[in-house]
């Protein structure tokens, strides 16, 4: 058994992990990093989001959107004679890229002389980690668990990933199944549906609440409902599910909307409803450190119970998104070393989700703002009316503002339409700034652009929109 001293230990290699390890190198610290074997005999540098997420689902969906456009290239006087869209080349494609990415981690990490330990963790003591395989001691001034979440099932839902999967089993298919029951309508289930429906898969939503995509603005969750139906994807809402049947050939699922029991069969079913946090068996009972709903509870340093251990990511359950885990590590990072950054505003933090049409927000929506006792004014400025979305062919959807009535701070966007995932750091910068419409009205965007719509947008809420 040898024994390693270092000031910070970060347990876990996804965003918030590699993140926190690379800029605590960069403060000058020793630093290590311990990650356990992915299941292919490599590290899994770069969580779940290079390798089982973010990245591969993207890539994905670019197929998607690629298929969808080939099967509209009359419109654009293009014709074929013969297509394939093999789904196979597709997924083989996108392990691809998740395996180009986690190498450039690696680099990183190398570049970065962070020490990697490849295996499993657990906290021993509050300056103390053990590893599981070689049973090395690791001395640490600082840990920093970073350990992620899973997929979660119900109790009437077990995933046993093979008919009833997760995204993990989704991103591996090297064939289409002729129907799908997605349960779950958040980002997940609607970018899945999105991407199946694309491949001509037969698409069955259910969310248990009363709209796709629950948490967004109202107006933004009824938009996207409209485009699906035209697309042929369906959904019912406020579907529990009560109980599911799986025989060799179907998944058959019984549900309640309203108090009505309703049946549907599937060759696939899957789940979206959430994930629970990885904490089991890593040592937090034993160091009392604190919790809160199954999550590592956390102050704005990112420090747990135990003043020595910091959480970040999705473990801390604060909010599923890899760029929140990546904003997370920084600060873990620099309060360690001394430094006071400033605490995570969360509600301001950007929430994309890569369907076609895209969605993206930032900040309140509009029955929070009010909820929230403000006074409000808000603007709707649609696609249709931007000239570089209409030249595309790609016009479906509209940007929303909320502001605040008196001081014009913006307090809310809400898009959907054709690449707001880009759009809306504009609008986060604004945030950040606490600036009001009146900049973004006033600044002059390039012309012929998508983000005009967002000026447009903005001059709205005086009334002062030009196209519209």
């Amino acid at each position: 058994m040898s024994n390693n001293n270092f000031d910070v230990t970060v347990v876990g290699g996804g965003p918030g992990g590699y993140h926190a390890a690379i800029r605590s190198a960069q403060l000058g610290l020793q630093v290590a990093l311990v990650e356990k074997d992915n299941g292919t005999g490599l590290a899994g540098l770069g969580g779940v989001c290079l390798n089982w997420g973010c990245i591969p689902s993207k890539s994905l969906l670019k197929n998607a959107e690629l298929v969808n456009q080939i099967k509209e290239s009359e419109k654009w006087g293009i014709s074929f004679e013969k297509v394939d869209f093999n789904f196979g080349k597709a997924i083989s494609r996108s392990r691809d890229v998740s395996n180009q990415l986690t190498q450039g981690i690696g680099y990183l990490i190398k570049k970065n002389k962070i020490h990697l330990f490849e295996d499993k963790a657990k906290i021993s003591g509050p300056k103390e980690i053990m590893l599981e395989k070689s049973r090395d001691i690791i001395a640490s001034e600082n840990i920093i668990l970073a350990t992620g979440a899973r997929p979660r099932s119900l109790p009437n839902l077990e995933i046993n990933k093979s008919q009833i999967i997760t995204s993990r089993e989704a991103l591996e298919l090297s064939s289409l199944p002729k129907s799908i029951g997605i349960v779950g309508a958040g980002a997940i289930g609607v970018e899945f549906a999105y991407l199946f429906n694309a491949y001509g898969v037969d698409v069955t939503l259910f969310e248990a609440l009363d709209h796709l995509v629950p948490n967004e603005d109202e107006s933004i969750s009824k938009e996207l409902e409209k485009i699906f139906l035209d697309k042929g994807i369906k959904f019912e809402l406020n579907a529990k599910v009560t109980k599911t049947t799986v025989n060799s050939s179907q998944i058959n699922l019984e549900y309640n909307v309203n108090g009505q029991t309703k049946e549907f069969s599937s060759e696939k079913l899957l789940v979206a409803v959430g994930v629970q946090a990885n904490t089991d068996d890593i040592g937090l009972e034993e160091l009392g450190i604190e919790m809160d709903r199954g999550f590592i509870k956390i102050n704005d340093s990112m420090q747990t119970s135990v003043p020595s251990i910091y959480a970040v990511g999705d473990v801390t359950g604060k909010l599923m998104l890899a760029h929140v885990a990546f904003a997370q590590g920084i600060v873990a990072a620099e309060f360690i070393n001394g430094k006071t950054p400033l605490p995570i505003n969360y509600s301001d933090m950007p929430r994309c989700t890569y369907c076609q049409p895209q969605i993206a927000s930032i900040g309140l929506t509009e029955k929070q703002a009010k909820e929230s006792g403000h006074i409000i004014k808000t603007s709707q400025f649609p696609f249709k009316a931007v000239g570089k979305a209409v030249s595309i062919g790609d016009s479906e959807g509209f940007i929303k503002l909320i502001a605040d009535n008196d001081s014009g701070e913006i307090l809310g966007a809400h898009m959907i339409g054709p690449e707001v995932t880009e759009l809306v750091a504009e609008l986060g910068l604004l945030k950040y700034l606490e600036g009001t419409g009146t900049e973004i009205g006033e600044l002059v965007h390039a012309h012929p652009t998508l983000s005009e719509a967002v000026k447009e947008a903005a001059l709205s809420l005086n009334n002062e929109a030009i196209h519209f």
